[in-house]
Formats: structure tokens, sequence, C-alpha cells
């Protein structure tokens, strides 16, 4: 659910969202209006210098997915970087990235196709890559095959960062996994450890806070294998939190994908796209 703030006196929108959003910095406050992410009486709103009025209601951040719960109403995805090349948006936790035999609408690629298509101008996206269903963040999508291609040719050097809330606390403040990694296609499992079909990976975590019972990571990885993260830390002895693959159900799944750093492929200039997770994920933290 969005969070509901009700205004008292007549203020512009953006100097709303500033003083009542403590702890955000201004470049994420705008990231999340132009990203329609924040809504006035129900309806999105992206107008920085939008008037309020007295007993007006100001919604902040987009419909959350669960896995328990499956939302029938389209979502308005969060934009988070968009050219003629690249389009990155912030996707939610319980948001599959693209579609299956038994999903072909409710997921992300097809989501923003309908939110940038007009009229008879359809929108053509390609996936550069993909996030598990129950992991939220930075899900980056090119506006050509061939855009896509330059990409993934190079996406070993791209810096891929994580923020992940496990069980425990892992011994090693800082510490690098270097496990192979295999997945069984009929369980759709992932291996961890030696094995003639198991392929390299590598992650790389930073113990940033710690309670009682649960830690929160940063975690860089060089490689990208499917359920990379969730793997390691689960054979690490930490299982990610809400991981019902590899750990414990839970409400959620306390993994996020937090920054990429890239070279666009056609301006050839640095590009850092980063996104904050929501509350929700913080609370997991317990």
């Amino acid at each position: 659910m969005a969070q509901q703030y009700q205004v008292t006196e007549h203020s512009k929108l953006l100097a709303f969202l500033f003083v009542h959003l403590e702890g955000w910095s201004k470049k994420r406050v705008k990231q999340r209006l132009q990203g329609a992410g924040i809504s006035v009486n129900g309806e999105v709103q992206t107008r920085h210098d939008f008037m309020l009025s007295p007993n007006d209601v100001v919604g902040i951040g987009t419909v959350q997915y669960t896995s328990s719960h499956r939302s029938k109403t389209p979502l308005k995805l969060e934009i988070l970087y968009q050219d003629k090349d690249l389009i990155a948006i912030s996707k939610p936790a319980g948001l599959l990235s693209v579609g299956t035999a038994r999903e072909n609408k409710q997921h992300a690629l097809a989501l923003l196709r309908m939110q940038l298509s007009r009229g008879k101008h359809h929108v053509r996206l390609w996936p550069v890559h993909r996030l598990d269903r129950d992991t939220s963040g930075i899900l980056l999508f090119s506006t050509s095959r061939e855009v896509r291609e330059a990409l993934m040719e190079r996406w070993g050097e791209i810096e891929k960062v994580y923020l992940a809330i496990v069980e425990g606390k892992p011994k090693a403040e800082k510490e690098s996994i270097t496990q192979p990694l295999r997945m069984d296609a009929h369980t759709y499992h992932m291996h961890v450890g030696e094995h003639p079909e198991a392929k390299s990976a590598i992650t790389h975590y930073v113990v940033k806070k710690t309670t009682a019972t649960r830690s929160l990571l940063e975690v860089r990885i060089e490689t990208g294998r499917q359920h990379q993260i969730r793997a390691h830390m689960a054979w690490m002895g930490h299982p990610v939190v809400g991981d019902e693959r590899y750990g414990t159900k839970g409400e959620r799944m306390g993994l996020h994908a937090y920054r990429l750093n890239i070279i666009h492929p056609v301006s050839k200039k640095a590009l850092r796209l980063e996104v904050e997770p929501t509350q929700d994920f913080y609370k997991v933290l317990v």
C-alpha cells in the first residue's frame, strides 16, 4: 500500500514532498515524482508545481505485488531513466520481469509496453536482464535488439549492486564467495559447488547493519547467474529472508537490485542507475 498524507495548507506538490519525506534525498523524491509514483486524491500526478489544497490526500509509492496477492489492476510502473535506447524501471517485489505460458499479461515487460504505447503506436521493448519475481529494484529494457545485444556482450563488466537482508550475522564483515553454480532444470534449484556442469559465479558482500537476528548486506556480483545471490547466501548459512526456495518463506523476500553502473552502448557515456528500496523491504530487518 502507498503511504498517504493529508494536506493541511496550500502548497506546491514538490515542496510538500520535501517536507514530509524525511530521510529521502531530493534526487529520489524527484525520481519518484517523475516516475509516476505520486498520486493526489487517487490520480497520478507528475507536475512538481501542482498546487495542493487543504484536505487533499497525497499518496507515495507504487502499488506493490506480493507473493500472496496479485492485483488485477494494471500497474503504473516507476520509470527511473528513459532515452531513445534504454528504459530503466523500479520493479516491485512480486511482479514477474517477463511473461510465462500461464502469465502473459501481468509482468513488467507487458505493463511497460502498455504504459508507453500511445494509440496505434506500440512501443517495442527487449529485456536486458531479469529479476526474480520477488526481487525488487532496477530492471533495464532496450528499445532495439541491437542495443540489448551490445549491453549483453559487456554484461560481466557492468557493476551490479544489490541490498540483501539475510538470516543471522555472517562471521566476516566483508567476504567474497566464488563457489560455482549449477541449475537443476527439473527442480528449478541452483546447486552450489564443483560439478562438470557448474558455471563460475563470484559474489562479494559487505555487512552494512545487523540486528539481533538478521543482517543487511550490500552485495556486488561479478557474474549474473540465476538465483546467484540467493544460492550463495544459503550456502554460506545465511539465506535471504523470505526466500522460500533456499530458506524460509516470509512476507517478502529481502533482496533488492539497488544499483547498475553501465556505459551507454550508443552514447558511450557512463550511466549510474540507483533506486532505494521501499519501506516494506527494511521492515523485514528485525
